[in-house]
């Protein structure tokens, strides 16, 4: 017997990886979840003898009619929606120079204004409620960048600026927001799920072309583990005081402390630089 209290997810991008992973640890846990995929088919799997905790629904996070549907059908299903994980997200691989313009405007369009039309869709109800928690799905690559996925890195640096003022816009409506920035998991971004540059520029073999084939030669054998990975997002969203920021895998945590070594470098050594550009104090 589902409790009819328990807190409802609705996820995105159900079909592999991440939100498979984490739909199905959700619904473990006796939690109700929205599984949702463009293709529904592929989660009929997940919520198959779950009636009352789960429901399955088409779902493309670039199609605004579909959004409004998912919302709608969530909260007359279950009556509100507690938890919103932007899951859904593709990856491109090209160096700056070599990337084709469509296929970086598609991914701007999942990656971050998709994210942010199932964010405001929610908000509402979750405003009404003075209760609810965001989870937006970033990367290591939104802290810091890296060469062949400067498109990609620009996605998720969007996100985490959007999820940081979310963050100071709805804290005292009662509304959490956690960024997760992972690392290498063993999903499919790296796989079928990510195109790349059709035409390669010998000038970036050393730098893009080289990391590009790095990452693509360890899809599937990456350190990250999905399942644990659902766990720690659980575990934060069921936390008393979740993070903000919320890092996953080792890797993850050696990008992000590098990072603010680089950043603290620079602040350092320029900072007299920095404090000149201002009128002098009382003009």
């Amino acid at each position: 017997m589902t409790d009819s209290n328990a807190p409802v997810w609705l996820i995105t991008g159900c079909s592999t990886g991440f939100g498979r992973e984490l739909a199905r640890a959700v619904l473990a846990r006796g939690l109700r979840a929205v599984v949702t995929a463009r293709n529904p088919s592929s989660v009929a799997d997940i919520v198959a003898g779950r009636d009352g905790q789960a429901i399955a629904l088409e779902l493309d996070v670039t199609n605004p009619q579909q959004i409004a549907s998912a919302v709608r059908q969530s909260e007359q299903t279950f009556g509100r929606i507690d938890v919103l994980v932007n899951n859904a997200g593709i990856g491109y691989f090209g160096a700056i120079e070599e990337s084709d313009e469509a296929e970086v405007r598609r991914m701007f369009e999942i990656n971050v204004f998709g994210l942010a039309a199932m964010t405001r869709a929610v908000l509402p109800g979750m405003r009404k409620r003075r209760s609810g928690h965001i989870v937006n799905i970033a990367s290591i690559g939104g802290i810091r960048a890296f060469p062949a996925v400067g498109f990609y890195n620009a996605t998720k640096f969007a996100v985490v600026g959007f999820s940081e003022a979310l963050s100071l816009e709805t804290a005292p409506l009662g509304i959490k927001v956690t960024i997760v920035e992972p690392s290498g998991f063993r999903t499919d971004w790296a796989g079928r799920s990510a195109n790349e540059a059709s035409n390669r520029i010998a000038d970036y073999a050393e730098t893009a072309g080289k990391n590009q084939d790095t990452i693509r030669g360890y899809s599937g054998k990456q350190p990250g583990d999905p399942v644990k990975a659902a766990e720690a997002i659980i575990a934060a969203v069921e936390s008393p005081n979740p993070p903000l920021h919320l890092l996953l895998g080792k890797a993850a945590l050696k990008g992000a402390r590098w990072k603010l070594d680089i950043l603290k470098k620079d602040f350092d050594a320029w900072a007299q630089t920095t404090e000149d550009a201002d009128f002098p104090e009382g003009r």
